[in-house]
């Protein structure tokens, strides 16, 4: 029997039992088996495929990937964000390699990646899809575009991500395993707990081969949340839904699906409707924030920002500078909204705020 039947086989098994109390530790160790199967399957798909694989070199202040099934206007999209002069037509599969492009927005220059579409079942190696969608798992933020026609293909897509490990829009759930030589299963949590108890939490981490540990729960998570952190693999990437070609839409079917997809942008990357939309959400979503340098005895460059995220504190900021920065850091002035006045004198741990002018004082 291979993989793809023994899962089927356990999803068979999890569908027939009625979930309560007594069979919920079983279908926990059930859902662990598929999870460690479809790694498995993916590892050996992935380390059996000799063609060629997809490298991308990083750059820039983020970076986001483009995915979505053929021809829903990717190209389009990202020659309308960037100056990436990818290739466009109306017809399958134009994009056959990773095609990268720079968004230079409010200062920040983003890296764009229009990669392949993909197609069902590429996070099992279906047309190159595994490798394809690897690059997705080192983005700070994935565009899921989609042809506003077809908004029912989302769920396929997010099936399709989940398979490779991201989990778009996910806060990684806070829990602690520490193993142990001795002394059995033991669960504690700082929060009531709705979906798991010691019993389950044994089944799972008993199908992983451990018997003795020390569990910490801080959120109230699921069995699916417990196992990706038993895999560890797992990558909590931010998302945004976007619907393309709305100006071959109608009105009234536009309303429609617009009430049904609330939190969705709708664009129109051909005519250029709402992109610039796109590119503020895309700011806000990777959470970057503007920082003016004041070298001592000159005006602050109110030009080129230094681009950070946001939450960075003046000590990050100097560590993004020069190491040196770092080593002889004396304190630092501020101007903006972080501080109470004007050319505040503040230390490393102070958090800046967006469009805040700093001052780095260094030892000499």
């Amino acid at each position: 029997m291979d993989i793809d039947e023994k899962i089927k086989n356990i999803e068979e098994e999890i569908s027939k039992t009625p979930y309560n109390k007594a069979t919920s530790h079983h279908i926990g160790k059930l859902k662990a088996k598929i999870s460690k199967l479809k790694e498995e399957a993916i590892q050996r798909k992935s380390s059996g495929n000799k063609g060629k694989g997809f490298h991308v070199k990083k750059a820039g202040d983020s970076t986001v990937v483009l995915v979505g099934f053929p021809s829903v206007g990717k190209s389009t999209l990202l020659n309308e964000l960037t100056n990436a002069g990818s290739k466009v037509g109306a017809y399958e599969f134009t994009t056959l390699d990773i095609v990268p492009g720079v968004m230079e927005y409010r200062g920040a220059k983003i890296q764009v990646f229009d990669i392949p579409g993909i197609i069902t079942g590429a996070a099992l190696g279906k047309g190159r899809g595994r490798e394809i969608l690897s690059v997705a798992r080192s983005a700070d933020l994935i565009l899921i575009i989609m042809d506003v026609f077809n908004p029912q293909h989302l769920n396929v897509i997010l099936k399709e991500l989940n398979n490779v490990g991201i989990r778009p829009n996910e806060e990684k759930p806070d829990i602690t395993i520490k193993k142990n030589k001795l002394g059995g299963v033991h669960l504690s949590s700082t929060v009531p707990l709705t979906h798991l108890d010691e019993k389950i939490i044994r089944s799972i981490i008993n199908e992983y081969g451990i018997h003795n540990a020390d569990v910490l729960l801080r959120a109230d998570v699921t069995m699916d949340q417990f196992i990706d952190a038993m895999e560890g693999n797992r990558m909590y990437i931010p998302a945004v839904v976007v619907l393309n070609k709305i100006d071959l839409a109608d009105t009234d079917y536009l309303t429609t699906v617009k009430k049904e997809n609330p939190d969705s942008l709708f664009i129109s990357a051909d005519k250029g409707i709402n992109v610039e939309e796109l590119k503020e959400e895309i700011f806000q979503r990777l959470k970057l924030i503007r920082i003016y340098l004041k070298p001592q005895g000159r005006k602050a460059d109110l030009e080129e920002p230094l681009i950070i995220k946001d939450g960075s504190s003046v000590i990050d900021v100097c560590g993004k500078l020069h190491r040196d920065f770092a080593k002889k850091f004396r304190h630092a002035k501020v101007w903006g909204t972080s501080v109470k006045f004007e050319g505040q004198k503040v230390g490393p741990d102070h958090i800046l705020h967006d469009q805040d002018v700093l001052r780095i004082i260094k030892h000499k």
